[in-house]
């Protein structure tokens, strides 16, 4: 295949499959105002959903680096194409997420990207799942979310999402860095 990125084979396979798939990670924090360097693409999408367009992957010249039950990562082998993650979630909670997604274009493609609260609850699991990975990435990124986008973060709800998906410690330290 000869496509000009990731984001036209990702939005091509999961059109012809009609895959549910969201762009999460740096460029669905990009879409809400927070400017963030990032070197991959990162997607969320069911593990059966993956196992189709896996094999697409490695015929664009992917090598799979990394699969789990709940992640996988992608190095491309050809320069024109960034690296590409996926994390695995159940049916029901990718039903939840695109339920209040929000529609995106990139490239002249269409992709959906989470709301903000799934966002912000998507990194605080992350941060909660792998403290040491994850804290110095995902942190920021809440933080910088919450001020770019004005977030009544001392609202009881917002301690509710940060103590069901994350840590009281996580929330403790978002409120810390927003004094």
């Amino acid at each position: 295949m000869n496509e000009r990125s990731v984001f036209h084979l990702i939005a091509e396979v999961t059109k012809k499959e009609g895959l549910p798939c969201l762009l999460i990670g740096g460029y669905a924090v990009n879409y809400y105002k927070v400017s963030r360097q990032t070197g991959d693409v990162d997607f969320l999408i069911t593990r059966k959903d993956f196992d189709k367009i896996s094999s697409v992957l490695r015929k664009a010249g992917y090598k799979e680096m990394i699969v789990q039950d709940n992640f996988a990562q992608f190095e491309s082998t050809r320069i024109s194409l960034q690296d590409v993650d996926f994390m695995f979630v159940d049916e029901d909670t990718l039903d939840k997420i695109l339920k209040d997604s929000q529609k995106i274009k990139l490239v002249k493609k269409d992709f959906l990207v989470p709301s903000l609260n799934h966002l912000i609850a998507l990194k605080l699991h992350a941060i909660k799942g792998s403290p040491k990975l994850r804290l110095i990435k995902d942190l920021p990124d809440i933080i910088n979310l919450i001020r770019v986008n004005k977030i009544a973060f001392e609202k009881r709800e917002f301690k509710e999402l940060c103590l069901k998906y994350g840590t009281e410690e996580i929330y403790n330290r978002i409120l810390e860095a927003l004094k």
